[in-house]
């Protein structure tokens, strides 16, 4: 059930992936057989080594190739696996019978032994072995077999000394197509396995500190690992679970849930943690009171498990930041900036903001620690003036007094705080809390009131669909009119009236700022030459924008074209299409797109915004979310697809359809001796109420033509027709096959036809 594969490829495919390509005509999107990966083990490796990964998942055998971003990486596939299966296991139960059988009537004098029996049915002892690991997996009542970690492809990756630190995504390619993306980890720290069984008497492998222990929970486990530690260490044990594989698309809830806990020689029980703050993955932080052995054991919550629950614990005296103050500030300004955590040396830095002329909205800084690690932060980057809470102002007496464009930074010092503030100004209001999506526990409340404590507006969460990761949006939003009469007060607080040190807050008052974010999916293709691939881009719009966003490639390489690229303002999201190059590059090309639009309807003001890569990944069989990858990156085949033998003749920018009405779309042969008749068209993803088909004379000439009805198209949508086309022929009839089949040539899609559905005309 192995194969040795035994090639190699460093941090980028090159021409070795190129040939493999050529081999086999490839599919522009993820096919029903394309590799998916679910998971990596161990999930990281240090700097400086070499270690060995089982990568687990589905439609692996082909996958010969690994795609690794970032430099100093090498990945060499070692082999492939994947357990004996259960038509395969009783086929050979089936032969290991018939020959003891056979044996037996042959008139054997003593009974065959099992060697006998499996050379007399040609069974190997790989094949017993297999069918002995079938027979241990099935006899497990806590094992749930999923066909998605079915299979296994062993990679062995080297990690140069001077790699960068954190993580980086992996990918599989077979000779047509590409993975999904999983994350490894490069880290500064050794790193050593968990050896079962584990669950009661602990495992030893921890035999220094810092240390990185890999491990994966099955059904009903628990790992459990022992170590030496000494009096005063300021032991700090993190959990990287979610971290690792952030979502589960068939476990509720839909990523593995750690539990950690810490006990000292005598089993007590001295620490315990299943999250940190709102952060799903585990820390522990502990001041070792004695010598002795401790032991930290993690499981699941509710104790599921498979071999996709992977963890890292990272174990020793290390700095952990738990909160940033102030978590932003004003261009071209200087701030002292505080670090709260554990184990830090440096928790003060004075940063110089950047300048108007260098203006971005977030900023990274570093502040390096005693034991060389660098601890990288963000900085929020904004124009408007910025204050501080002043304390006491938990009242409308005491309230501080700010102006309504401007930003405040604070926190909510102790539970049952909250921070009151008199507005100074008048108008329309947009107040926004950042907290949590920068790290900050707090579960922000926002509320305005008039000084008799009437309430203007109220908000508790409010969603941001660009934070992927956050299963609770609790930072708040709302919208006020504040009138010019009378004193008016925003209140701050946390839903759950806690608070501390680490409940920090930014809060930006402001006029609406209409504007949004793009997210393009899938983050990587694999085409044929010359193939027009669907895309869909994402509008994650803010503050009302209902603006038409016009997308471009940003200096794509040659014959790389984009076709139907405007989100209309009333959709958050439209497909659209992409065409490679018909002569194929080297190697995989990195493509970057932006967004050009308005600022509001008659502004002169253009908003530029990137297209980010992302991944579109599904939760607990329902939610989705788009996931933020490194690269949007395209392989081309060097085997042309066979192009569609007609183009469509745009009479416009844009075809109008009328509900209720047929529109005709002229075509441009573009091979001689078409067959008008053998011409087919489909609509992929077709909107509603819209259909297409192929219209033909006695001339052999041909049209496209397009069906709106009136009960189902709805007035004023727009986007884009992808149109795919096919040439259907039927064989001539024969004595053996009397009612031969039509066959069907797929062309694949046309490039993006945009349009518009208007109302049905008038009829006079």
């Amino acid at each position: 059930m192995s194969r040795d594969i035994m090639r190699k490829c460093g941090v980028c495919l090159l021409a070795a992936a190129m040939t493999l390509l050529a081999a086999r005509p490839a599919t522009a999107q993820q096919g029903s057989r394309d590799p998916h990966l679910a998971y990596a083990f161990p999930a990281g490796c240090q700097q400086g080594e070499s270690c060995e990964v089982v990568v687990g998942g589905q439609f692996l055998e082909e996958a010969a190739e690994a795609y690794v971003v970032g430099g100093g990486v090498e990945v060499e596939v070692l082999k492939w696996y994947r357990p004996m299966t259960r038509g395969e296991y009783n086929n050979l139960r089936m032969a290991l019978d018939e020959a003891r059988m056979k044996l037996e009537e042959a008139g054997s004098s003593k009974r065959p032994t099992s060697e006998e029996i499996a050379e007399a049915a040609g069974i190997s002892e790989d094949q017993l072995r297999e069918m002995e690991i079938y027979r241990q997996r099935e006899a497990d009542p806590k094992r749930q077999p999923n066909e998605q970690l079915a299979e296994e492809v062993t990679l062995k990756i080297s990690v140069a000394k001077d790699a960068e630190p954190g993580k980086r995504e992996l990918r599989m390619l077979t000779e047509a197509s590409m993975s999904n993306p999983i994350w490894i980890q490069v880290g500064k720290w050794p790193e050593v396995r968990e050896t079962e069984p584990n669950d009661v008497e602990p495992d030893p492998v921890i035999n220094q500190l810092p240390i990185v222990v890999n491990g994966q929970i099955m059904p009903g486990d628990a790992d459990t690992f022992s170590f030496e530690a000494k009096k005063g260490m300021r032991l700090v044990i993190q959990a990287a679970a979610r971290e690792v594989i952030p979502y589960l698309a068939d476990a509720v809830p839909g990523w593995f849930q750690a539990v950690m806990s810490l006990s000292d020689s005598n089993g007590n029980e001295v620490a315990y943690s299943d999250s940190f703050h709102y952060r799903q993955d585990p820390v522990l932080y502990y001041e070792v009171p004695r010598d002795g052995k401790y032991m930290v054991q993690i499981h699941d919550s509710i104790y599921r498990g498979r071999e996709d629950f992977v963890y890292r614990i990272t174990l020793g005296e290390l700095p952990f930041v738990t909160s940033i103050f102030p978590l932003g500030a004003r261009v071209d300004s200087d701030v002292k900036v505080e670090l709260e955590g554990w184990n830090l040396s440096q928790d003060t830095l004075d940063i110089k903001m950047a300048s108007r002329r260098h203006y971005r909205p977030v900023q990274w800084y570093s502040a390096p620690q005693y034991d060389g690690t660098v601890i990288r932060f963000p900085m929020q980057v904004d124009r408007l003036p910025e204050v501080f809470d002043e304390e006491p102002n938990n009242d409308l007496k005491t309230s501080q007094s700010v102006k309504t464009r401007s930003i405040i930074n604070g926190r909510i010092d102790y539970p049952g705080d909250q921070d009151i503030y008199r507005l100074e100004g008048f108008g329309r209001l947009v107040v926004d809390v950042q907290a949590r999506r920068h790290g900050s526990p707090l579960d922000s409340i926002l509320s305005i009131t008039d000084a008799q404590g009437k309430e203007l507006a109220y908000n508790d969460d409010h969603e941001d669909k660009s934070q992927a990761f956050l299963t609770h949006h609790a930072d708040s939003h709302l919208e006020a009119v504040i009138p010019g009469t009378g004193e008016y007060f925003l209140h701050v607080g946390d839903a759950q009236r806690n608070g501390g040190k680490d409940f920090i807050y930014r809060l930006n008052l402001r006029g609406p700022q209409p504007d949004y974010e793009l997210r393009v999916v899938p983050s990587s293709i694999i085409a044929h030459a010359g193939a027009v691939v669907p895309i869909t881009v994402f509008a994650l719009r803010n503050d009302g924008f209902a603006e038409d966003i016009e997308l471009s490639l940003v200096d794509p390489p040659p014959e790389f074209r984009l076709d139907g690229g405007v989100i209309p303002g009333n959709a958050e999201r439209t497909r659209m299409t992409l065409t490679v190059p018909a002569t194929p590059p080297d190697g995989p090309v990195l493509l970057e797109m932006e967004g050009h639009a308005r600022s509001g309807k008659g502004s002169s003001v253009m908003l530029t915004r990137p297209g980010v890569p992302a991944e579109n990944m599904m939760q607990a069989f329902i939610w989705y979310h788009l996931v933020p990858v490194e690269d949007w990156t395209v392989i081309i085949s060097g085997k042309p697809r066979a192009t569609p033998p007609f183009a469509i003749i745009m009479p416009d920018r844009r075809v109008n359809l009328v509900r209720g009405g047929e529109t005709f779309l002229n075509v441009n042969p573009l091979v001689k001796n078409l067959v008008a008749k053998e011409m087919r068209v489909e609509l992929d993803d077709a909107p509603k109420g819209v259909s297409a088909e192929v219209v033909t004379d006695n001339l052999n000439r041909f049209a496209v033509k397009i069906t709106t009805a009136v009960e189902e198209a709805e007035p004023g949508l727009r986007g884009n027709l992808l149109l795919r086309v096919l040439k259907e022929t039927t064989p001539a009839p024969t004595v053996e096959n009397p009612m031969p089949k039509p066959r069907r040539t797929d062309y694949g899609l046309l490039p993006a036809i945009p349009f518009e559905i208007a109302q049905r005309k008038s009829v006079r």
